[in-house]
């Protein structure tokens, strides 16, 4: 299986977002014809105020119903589709009555809908430079662990602030993950200290490969003031050994997933057989 991560500058305009989706998208099959390709966390909306918030997001359609969906949904199934390749499609803002959700949707070369994933773990907190986050006022939480299997390989989802809470990627691990997603928008202050090392943590505990696309560059808040994130979109074997790794700017990368290795590294340190406390 060959995977490529997407790393995109997204901003509010929802309509340029997919705009430069596309482009990516279609750069990266085109160059390096990935099994399966993945998009980074809100990357149909990033910024803006509540109102711009809810004004992207789209309702979906009911699980396994075929049913169209929104804009976003649909780019995502029509890629899938026509390309007749997995789209992991990072996450998007799914409205649900009055509350948005961080979700991921995934689809099958078919264009069928595989999987959909609900972000666990709500951003609320002060970054070191003062700045502020409080996710929770806009979405609510997902409370399901998440696995689907394509080209033979059992596929986990998680999403951004996720990567610190290494219970989930245990219970993915557990569910029969061999490589976990993990679409970010990683600010810049956590992501210099922390992207990498807490991937690689991630990957060396569950034996799991990890793929995550990532934001990268200034969009606007709520307030019109500036924030940014940090990109480094990378894709991390399950000996912890980044494989793969987009630098600053727009673009993407492409790694091949090798089940022998994945396979030999649980063979000979069986961790999951050793657990005692979890």
């Amino acid at each position: 299986m060959r995977v490529s991560v997407i790393q995109m500058n997204a901003g509010h305009d929802k309509a340029a977002n997919i705009a430069q989706a596309t482009r990516l998208l279609d750069g990266a099959i085109e160059a390096d014809r990935p099994s399966i390709v993945a998009l980074p966390e809100m990357w149909t909306c990033l910024g803006g105020d509540r109102a711009t918030k809810f004004a992207a997001a789209e309702e979906l359609p009911p699980v396994g119903s075929n049913e169209p969906g929104g804009a976003a949904y649909e780019f995502l199934r029509t890629v899938a589709r026509d390309r007749r390749i997995h789209v992991h499609g990072g996450s998007l803002a799914e409205r649900a009555g009055d509350r948005l959700f961080n979700t991921t949707v995934v689809f099958s070369p078919q264009g069928s809908e595989l999987a959909r994933y609900r972000k666990v773990h709500l951003f609320d907190i002060a970054t070191p430079d003062g700045t502020g986050y409080r996710e929770s006022a806009t979405f609510g939480s997902g409370d399901q662990v998440v696995t689907y299997e394509a080209d033979g390989v059992k596929v986990g989802c998680a999403i951004c602030y996720d990567v610190r809470f290494p219970e989930l990627f245990l219970a993915l691990r557990r569910a029969g993950a061999e490589l976990i997603f993990l679409p970010a928008a990683f600010t810049v202050p956590t992501g210099r200290d922390h992207w990498e090392v807490l991937i690689r943590a991630r990957a060396i505990e569950t034996q799991c490969w990890l793929a995550a696309p990532a934001t990268w560059g200034d969009h606007t808040d709520a307030g019109g003031g500036k924030r940014a994130t940090y990109g480094h979109s990378l894709v991390c074997d399950p000996w912890g050994h980044v494989v793969a790794k987009v630098s600053d700017g727009i673009g993407w990368t492409t790694a091949r997933i090798d089940p022998a290795l994945t396979a030999k590294v649980r063979r000979d340190m069986p961790v999951l057989d050793h657990r005692k406390l979890a």
